[in-house]
């Protein structure tokens, strides 16, 4: 799996009892990864709480979708309703935990994940309301783009979803926490050095690994 490094690590972020919002894209495959003796309930912003692991082919139901269309299935006792009542669960403050992916992360926690200029999008989905609802946030991506650039920035380029709202940054490469003294570098991803990590990143940021 090319994102396995990523999906292993925020793995680790869920905790036993947790209500959990994953959204599109690579955080969705943590659904899959979670460990048999850790029970949480995922939410999704369209309307479902308690998704379990993909179907097999077998096993798909179209009427079982995430916020990202595609197919899921549901634990036993999960729930559904509509998306004014998903949002203020989010609003409310009930998701321990929502696990985004991002486009461009600063290093005062400003998250750039909804749009690009240009390209056309459907609408900017729930990440606005995820990043100042729940209770904590974990971004989850590369961190490069396809074209060599640092996407671990000083300031977003791209229109912000949320300012300051990152509290913990996992990319292929490293791990990074947020916090009132700024950007820590708090763990290396396997095979990594500090080094590769420095040429890699744009923004400024301390080293304090002896946190991991």
């Amino acid at each position: 799996m090319k994102h396995e490094v990523l999906v292993n690590r925020a793995v680790k972020e869920v905790k036993d009892g947790m209500f959990v919002n994953l959204g599109i894209g690579i955080p969705t495959l943590v659904a899959d990864a979670l460990p048999n003796d850790v029970n949480v309930l995922l939410q999704s912003e369209n309307g479902m709480l308690g998704i379990g692991p993909y179907p097999t082919e077998a096993h798909v139901d179209a009427d079982l979708i995430n916020a990202g269309k595609e197919t899921v299935t549901a634990v036993k006792g999960a729930s559904f309703f509509d998306s004014a009542e998903s949002f203020a669960m989010i609003r409310g403050g009930h998701i321990d935990l929502a696990i985004l992916g991002g486009m461009e992360v600063s290093e005062n926690g400003d998250l750039a994940n909804w749009m690009i200029p240009g390209k056309m999008v459907k609408g900017m989905g729930g990440a606005m309301d995820l990043v100042n609802g729940a209770k904590r946030v974990v971004v989850v991506m590369d961190h490069v783009s396809k074209h060599g650039e640092s996407k671990v920035k000083k300031a977003c380029t791209l229109p912000l979803t949320g300012q300051g709202v990152v509290h913990r940054l996992i990319t292929n490469l490293a791990v990074f926490d947020f916090t009132e003294n700024g950007m820590e570098l708090i763990e290396l991803q396997p095979g990594v050095t500090e080094e590769m990590v420095a040429s890699h990143t744009e923004a400024s940021y301390t080293v304090n690994l002896a946190h991991a």
